[in-house]
């Protein structure tokens, strides 16, 4: 119904920010919800391999430019941790601990997960964190299209279906891929590996076409709804109690990855569009599904993704250390 409401009323990628606002809504109504993980593995493995139909030969050419992108990543990074914990101590009260790990864009499982050993308050810690991933889903497709880009139809990108023994085929590999890269703790394996398998299915011109709508549009939708189930629960006063962390947070890493979008945009020759969806802070999964609505590179915004997950392993216990020493 979400994504009905949003196709009908124009919001942009209503597919993924229509599901994402009604069952987040849903969730603070007091009803829970939740995607079963068999069946968001399997969605996660088609939007993998849509994603891989749409990597071009082109990639090989640009990833020399990669780097310059990866390391301005970094910094920026940096920059929304330092600038969104100091203002969550200051001006909301919070302790060193919960502030810092409010303030990770990204990598909730981990930061939850440390929140759990250092004595960090784990349901200011989520909340901020879930209101972060909302308002990123809504805001990123929102800025795209006020930048002027078009959204791309889905199955645009390729103009028809492969047969469906090849496509069967191709489609067991990719789920595959995913559950062996699973057993390696690699994040957003699920996704990874069937994007690996069906982008070298199509370069190397094994199988042509995209994958059908039929399965393409149920699994946008749920990729949405798991954005909502967030917000299963969450209760009405946990969220206005830290509804201004949230949206503090979120206005510092819109305002930092745009930025960091824009010059990456200038030193690699990429359009705004990919690079701002690659440095958006939000769900790995969620991102790069989002990129292929504006016809970015599926690769590198991938990448940018996976290696803001290391990144933040690593930078995260740094920014704790030095934050209980003061």
């Amino acid at each position: 119904m979400g994504a009905a409401v949003a196709v009908w009323v124009g919001f942009p990628a209503p597919l993924l920010t229509g599901p994402a606002i009604a069952v987040s809504l849903v969730g603070l109504a007091g009803i829970r919800s939740a995607v079963p993980v068999p069946l968001r593995n399997a969605v996660f493995v088609v939007v993998g391999t849509i994603m891989g139909s749409g990597v071009s030969p082109q990639v090989i050419e640009t990833a020399r430019l990669w780097p310059q992108s990866f390391v301005v990543l970094a910094i920026s990074l940096a920059f929304v941790m330092a600038t969104s914990s100091w203002l969550l101590g200051k001006y909301f009260r919070q302790d060193k601990t919960t502030a810092v790990l409010s303030s990770a864009p990204g990598h909730l499982s981990f930061v939850l997960g440390l929140g759990a050993e250092t004595g960090g308050n784990l349901t200011t810690i989520s909340v901020v964190q879930s209101i972060r991933l909302l308002c990123l889903t809504l805001a990123v497709p929102a800025i795209i299209s006020w930048l002027g880009y078009q959204e791309a139809p889905l199955g645009s990108s390729q103009s028809s279906v492969p047969d469906l023994l090849s496509f069967v085929i191709m489609l067991a590999g990719c789920a595959i891929a995913g559950f062996v890269l699973s057993k390696t703790r690699l994040p957003a394996a699920w996704l990874i590996g069937p994007m690996l398998v069906s982008t070298i299915a199509h370069i190397t011109g094994w199988i042509e076409g995209a994958v059908p709508l039929w399965m393409a549009i149920p699994a946008y939708v749920v990729m949405g709804a798991l954005i909502g189930t967030r917000f299963s629960s969450v209760s009405m006063s946990q969220l206005a109690a830290n509804a201004g962390a949230g949206l503090t947070t979120t206005l510092v890493a819109v305002m930092v990855s745009s930025a960091a979008a824009l010059l990456a945009s200038e030193l690699t020759g990429l359009p705004i569009a990919a690079t701002l969806v690659a440095f958006a802070p939000g769900g790995v999964e969620t991102m790069s599904a989002m990129a292929m609505t504006v016809n970015a590179d599926p690769a590198y915004v991938a990448a940018h993704h996976v290696l803001r997950l290391f990144i933040l392993t690593a930078m995260i216990p740094v920014f704790l250390r030095a934050g209980l020493r003061r």
